[in-house]
C-alpha cells in the first residue's frame, strides 16, 4: 500500500501548518480562553475562505469532497496549535450527518451554509445514563398535529452554545410502549423550551448540557425520511474519533518537540539535560509513542469508509491506543520540564489538558478496548 501523500495533500499540510503556526500563538490562546464563545469568528471565516469548511462536504453541495485522510492532515495541524474553533462539531460531525441522513432539499439548504461559514452545527446525542453507548437514548419525539414534540436531556454537546442549529437524536414514541426508531431533528438554538447550560471544556473550547422541555418543532425538522439513524451516527462518530486521533498526534508531536528543545538548552551541573543517558531514553520512548499513535490514527482514517465491523474496530483500536500513548507523552513532557511544565509561562500544561480531554471524549481507553474486543467476536462469527 502506497502511503505517500499526493501533491494536493502535501500542499494542504503545508498551508495548514503555516497558518496555525502564524495564528495560534500563546497570546492568541489566552485571549480566546476569555472569549464567551471560546473561539474567533474571524478565524472561522478564514477557514471558509481557505476551503477547509468545504473539505468534507460533497462537491454537489458546494464542497470539495475530501476524505478522512485530508481531514486527518488538517486536524493534526490543528492539534499543534490547540485550535479551538468548532471544526469537529460542525464540519466533521454535523456536516457528515446531514450528508448521510438528510433529504435532498435539506442538504441543499444546509451544506452550502456550512461550507461558507455561515452555519454552525452541533450534535446533541450523549445522555447521562448511556456511558458512551450510542444506542442508549431516552429523549423522545412525539408526533403532533403541527409536527414534533421533543422531551429529554443531553450532555456534553460540543460547541452547542455557538450552533445555529443543534442536531438532536431522539426515539420516536408511537404510543406502543416499545423503543421506537432513533431519528435526528434540527433544533434552533433559540427554540422555545430549550435550556442550555454552557461551560468551558478542559484544554479549550466550549460544551453544554441541554434540557428539552416539550420543544415544538415543524414537521420538516426531522432529518431524512424517518429511517433509523443509529448506523449513520456510529459511522460519523467513528470518523470523528479518527479525526480526534490525528489532532492528538499533532499535540503529542508538539510536546515532544518542545521537550527536546527544553532539554537541550536547560543545563544542570554545567551540562544540558539531554546529555544524560536516562533523559535520552525517555525522549526516545516519547518519540516511539508518537509514531505508534500516528500509525493508529492513519489506520483509522484509511478504514473510515470500510464496512461496519472493520471501521469500528479500527476507530476503537486507535482511540484506545492513542489515549494510552497520549497520556504517556503528556506526563513525560511535564516531568521533564519540572515545575515549569505546570506554569502558565509555558504551553505544556495547555497541551497536557487537551490530551486528557481527548482520552475521555467519545469514551476512554477502557471503553474502547471492550468495544474492540466485542467487535472482534462479531467478526469471527461472521
Amino acid at each position: 500500500m502506497d502511503l505517500t501523500l499526493s501533491d494536493e495533500q502535501r500542499l494542504l499540510r503545508e498551508s495548514a501548518e503555516r497558518f496555525v503556526s502564524e495564528t495560534y500563538t500563546a497570546d492568541h490562546r489566552r485571549r480566546i480562553a476569555n472569549d464567551p464563545r471560546g473561539f474567533s469568528a474571524g478565524i472561522w471565516k478564514q477557514f471558509a475562505e481557505l476551503g477547509w469548511l468545504a473539505l468534507p462536504i460533497p462537491e454537489a453541495y458546494g464542497g470539495l469532497g475530501g476524505g478522512a485522510i485530508e481531514i486527518g492532515i488538517l486536524m493534526e495541524a490543528f492539534g499543534r496549535g490547540l485550535v479551538s474553533e468548532p471544526y469537529l462539531s460542525t464540519a466533521v460531525i454535523g456536516a457528515s450527518l446531514i450528508s448521510e441522513c438528510a433529504t435532498e432539499a435539506q442538504k441543499q439548504a444546509l451544506l452550502p451554509k456550512v461550507a461558507d461559514g455561515s452555519l454552525y452545527l452541533a450534535l446533541a446525542h450523549s445522555e447521562r445514563q448511556a456511558r458512551f453507548d450510542l444506542a442508549d437514548i431516552r429523549t423522545t419525539a412525539r408526533k403532533t398535529p403541527g409536527g414534533w414534540r421533543l422531551d429529554g436531556q443531553k450532555t456534553a454537546v460540543l460547541d452547542g452554545s455557538a450552533a445555529g442549529q443543534i442536531i438532536v437524536s431522539a426515539r420516536v414514541d408511537d404510543g406502543s410502549g416499545k423503543a421506537g426508531k432513533l431519528c435526528l431533528f434540527l433544533v434552533p438554538q433559540d427554540a422555545r423550551g430549550l435550556t442550555l447550560r454552557d461551560y468551558a471544556r478542559l484544554g479549550g473550547g466550549r460544551a453544554c448540557n441541554l434540557e428539552l422541555g416539550g420543544i415544538e418543532l415543524a414537521a420538516d425538522a426531522r432529518i431524512g425520511d424517518g429511517s433509523d439513524a443509529l448506523s449513520a451516527i456510529e459511522a460519523v462518530v467513528d470518523r470523528a474519533m479518527a479525526a480526534l486521533g490525528a489532532e492528538a498526534v499533532g499535540i503529542m508531536q508538539t510536546l515532544l518537540d518542545q521537550t527536546l528543545e527544553y532539554t537541550r538548552i536547560r543545563k544542570q551541573f554545567g551540562r544540558p539535560l539531554s546529555a544524560n543517558q536516562v533523559i535520552r531514553h525517555r525522549l526516545a520512548d516519547m518519540a516511539m509513542q508518537c509514531d505508534e499513535a500516528r500509525s493508529m490514527a492513519l489506520r483509522a482514517a484509511l478504514m473510515a469508509n470500510a464496512e461496519h465491523v472493520a471501521r469500528s474496530r479500527a476507530a476503537s483500536g486507535a482511540k484506545a491506543k492513542i489515549g494510552k500513548c497520549a497520556r504517556f507523552v503528556a506526563e513525560q513532557s511535564v516531568q521533564l520540564h519540572g515545575a515549569m511544565g505546570v506554569t502558565e509561562e509555558l504551553d505544556i500544561g495547555s497541551y497536557f489538558k487537551r490530551l486528557l480531554a481527548f482520552d475521555t471524549l467519545f469514551g476512554g481507553s477502557a471503553h474502547h478496548y471492550r468495544r474492540h474486543a466485542a467487535l472482534g467476536g462479531r467478526a469471527v462469527q461472521a
